[in-house]
C-alpha cells in the first residue's frame, strides 16, 4: 500500500495535484528522462488529461550515450493518447564528465564527433540541422537549455504555463529543502510543490510543479503494479545485476552521481559499451574506479591497496597517457613544493608523510602525499592547493598547452579556480580571433 500523507495516500495526492494543474494552467509540458519517476508522472498525467479532455506536451532531452532500453521506453511514451507535441531534443549540449580530470565536459551530438556517436541521430528529433530555437548555441549547458526552453515555450503558446518535473524529495536533502521549505521561492497559489521560474533574473509565467515530490521508490513501483503502467525494462536488468531499487540511476552516465553506475552500464548493455568507451574521455577509468576518490570525490577513499604516494604517482601517470605536457607541468610543481619543505624542515622526499592532520592540511600548513594527490585530482593547474600563486610563467605554459592541446584545455574546461577559467576563456577567444585573421 502507498504511504499515507495528511490522511491521503500519495497516489491520490498526485492525481489531485495533476487535476489542479490541468484546471488552472493554459499550457502544460512535462520534462521526461525515460527514468521511472518521470515515466510514472507522465502516465498519471495522461490519465488525468484524458479525463478532462486536455492535451499536454513532452520535453525529452536525448543525451546520446544512453541505454537502448531507455530509448525504447521513450518510444512507448510517445504513444500516450493525450500528447500534443513531443519535443525530442538531440542538440549538442555540454554535459558533465566526472570520470576525467582532462575532459571535465563532453558535448553530445556534436557533428565533429559524428563517427563516434553511440547511436544514430533520431529521425524525429530536434537537432542541429532543423533547430527552431534561434537562441540555441552549441555547447549550451543542460541547465541553461531547460530555462531557455521554458521561456521559448511560453512565448510560443502563451498564457500560464506549467512544467511537470518528476523529482522526489527522498532522493536528496537539497531537493526536500528546495521543494518543501524554501522561503524565498515564488509559489503558485501557495502550493509548496510549485516554483515560479526565472529567466534572466526576471520571473516569467512558467511554474515548475512536482506532482510526486513526496513519493518514495516503493510508491513508484507500487503505482506501476497497481495501474499496470509501462516502465523502462533496464530496471529489471539492474535488479538482476545486483542493484536494489534504491540504487538504480539513469540520466547521463558520466555525471557526479551517475558515474557510480558506469560498471553497471558495461554489464547491462555490453554491445553499447565499446561505443561509450570510445565516445567519452575517461569512461573505462570511470568503470574501474567509479567508487574511489580517483574521480575527485573527497568524501570517498582512494583504492585500499595504494598509499597516497602511490596514488599521486598513479594519477600523474594516468594524465601522462593523454597529455605528457600537463603531467610534466604538475611534476615540476610538486618538485618545487617538496624542495621548499626540504629547505625549511630538512624533510627529504622519501620522508614526506602519507597523511597529516586533516585540519592542518586544509589550512595548507603541512605537507603530505594526500594533499599532493588531492591537488592533482582537482586538476588544479596553478597548484594553489599547494600554496602556489598564478604566475606569468604558468600563464605562458598554459597558453602553450591551449594551443597544442585545444581539445583538452578549452573554454569548456570546468574548474573551481576562477583565474584558470578566465584565462582559458580569454585565451581561446584571442586564439580564435587570430585564426580568423590568418584564415
Amino acid at each position: 500500500m502507498p504511504k499515507v500523507y495528511l490522511e491521503k495516500n500519495v497516489l491520490d495526492a498526485a492525481f489531485e495535484r495533476l487535476e489542479f494543474v490541468f484546471n488552472k494552467f493554459d499550457n502544460i509540458y512535462f520534462s521526461v528522462s525515460g527514468g521511472k519517476d518521470s515515466s510514472v508522472m507522465v502516465q498519471l498525467a495522461n490519465i488525468v488529461a484524458k479525463k478532462y479532455n486536455k492535451k499536454f506536451d513532452i520535453l525529452f532531452i536525448d543525451l546520446e550515450a544512453q541505454y537502448k532500453l531507455t530509448i525504447q521506453h521513450v518510444k512507448e511514451l510517445k504513444q500516450l493518447s493525450q500528447i500534443r507535441d513531443f519535443y525530442h531534443i538531440a542538440l549538442p549540449l555540454a554535459l558533465r564528465n566526472a570520470v576525467s580530470i582532462l575532459q571535465p565536459k563532453w558535448c553530445c551530438w556534436e557533428e565533429e564527433s559524428k563517427d563516434l556517436w553511440v547511436r544514430e541521430l533520431p529521425k524525429d528529433s530536434i537537432n542541429i540541422n532543423n533547430c527552431p530555437f534561434e537562441w540555441f548555441r552549441k555547447g549550451e549547458e543542460f541547465e541553461e537549455f531547460i530555462i531557455q526552453f521554458a521561456n521559448w515555450y511560453q512565448n510560443k503558446w502563451g498564457g500560464l504555463v506549467a512544467c511537470g518535473v518528476g523529482i522526489r524529495t527522498d532522493e536528496s536533502l537539497n531537493r526536500f529543502r528546495t521543494i518543501s521549505f524554501h522561503n524565498n521561492k515564488v509559489r503558485f497559489e501557495d502550493k509548496n510543490w510549485t516554483t515560479r521560474i526565472k529567466y534572466n533574473d526576471k520571473y516569467i509565467n512558467v511554474y515548475n510543479f512536482y506532482p510526486i515530490y513526496d513519493w518514495k521508490t516503493e510508491d513508484i513501483w507500487g503505482a506501476v503494479s497497481k495501474l499496470d503502467l509501462m516502465y523502462n525494462q533496464i530496471y529489471e536488468l539492474m535488479y538482476k545485476n545486483g542493484l536494489n531499487i534504491h540504487e538504480q540511476r539513469l540520466c547521463q552516465p558520466y555525471g557526479d552521481d551517475q558515474r557510480n553506475g558506469l560498471d553497471q552500464f558495461k554489464a547491462l548493455e555490453y554491445e553499447t559499451w565499446e561505443k561509450v568507451l570510445n565516445r567519452v574521455n575517461g569512461v573505462n577509468f570511470g568503470n574501474i574506479y567509479c567508487r574511489t576518490s580517483a574521480l575527485g570525490n573527497l568524501q570517498s577513499s582512494k583504492p585500499d591497496f595504494m598509499t597516497w604516494k602511490q596514488y599521486a604517482i598513479y594519477l600523474l601517470e594516468s594524465i601522462g597517457i593523454y597529455n605528457s605536457d600537463l603531467m610534466l607541468h604538475y611534476y615540476r610543481k610538486i618538485i618545487k613544493f617538496t624542495t621548499w619543505y626540504k629547505k625549511r624542515d630538512n624533510l627529504d622526499i622519501c620522508d614526506i608523510p602519507d597523511v597529516a592532520d586533516s585540519k592542518l592540511e586544509s589550512q595548507k600548513k603541512v605537507i603530505s602525499w594526500r594533499r599532493i594527490a588531492r591537488a592533482i585530482e582537482k586538476n588544479d593547474f596553478y597548484m594553489k592547493r599547494l600554496c602556489f600563486a598564478q604566475t606569468k610563467t604558468d600563464d605562458a605554459e598554459l597558453r602553450r598547452l591551449i594551443h597544442k592541446w585545444d581539445n583538452l584545455l578549452t573554454s569548456d574546461t570546468v574548474s573551481d579556480d576562477k583565474d584558470l577559467n578566465n584565462f582559458i576563456r580569454n585565451e581561446v577567444i584571442d586564439y580564435d580571433i587570430e585564426d580568423d585573421e590568418q584564415g
